[in-house]
């Protein structure tokens, strides 16, 4: 990215500025889609994906509180978002050993199913579109 001139407190940016930050949100917007497409064809929404996914990749089991961080979500979104999880029967809430009060989260076989079905063809996806990310970064970098 150009260097940024300063005036008044605030950084100006130039053209290329510009244009690389919206050459950046178009590859994030092709991603977007991709995936929000996917996780229709596989019968769940995009909120349903996203919520597998942060489970699923969460180091151990996440409790609602930090599902709710991972997602940035308000706890209460996240418990009603949890709830419709828990029925569709995608997650279960499991009580943690080491703390019976607490309760963490677990993807069922069916949502590590329906997961698998679109986390697959999404690493294709990014696979396809890493040349251009890497062509945008090494531009930021300059």
């Amino acid at each position: 990215m150009a260097r940024a001139r300063k005036t008044q407190g605030q950084a100006e940016l130039s053209h290329a500025d510009y244009r690389l930050l919206a050459d950046f949100r178009y590859l994030l917007r092709q991603f977007f889609l991709f995936s929000e497409q996917n996780s229709r064809a596989a019968g769940l929404t995009v909120q349903q994906h996203r919520a597998l996914l942060v489970i699923k990749a969460f180091e151990g089991r996440p409790s609602v509180g930090e599902f709710a961080e991972r997602l940035v979500i308000r706890h209460n979104s996240a418990v009603g978002l949890v709830d419709r999880l828990v029925h569709a029967g995608l997650v279960l809430r499991v009580s943690d050993p080491n703390d019976r009060r607490r309760m963490t989260l677990a993807v069922t076989p069916l949502g590590e199913k329906k997961l698998l079905a679109i986390s697959g063809t999404n690493r294709q996806e990014l696979r396809r579109l890493a040349p251009l990310l890497k062509v945008l970064v090494a531009r930021l970098e300059q």
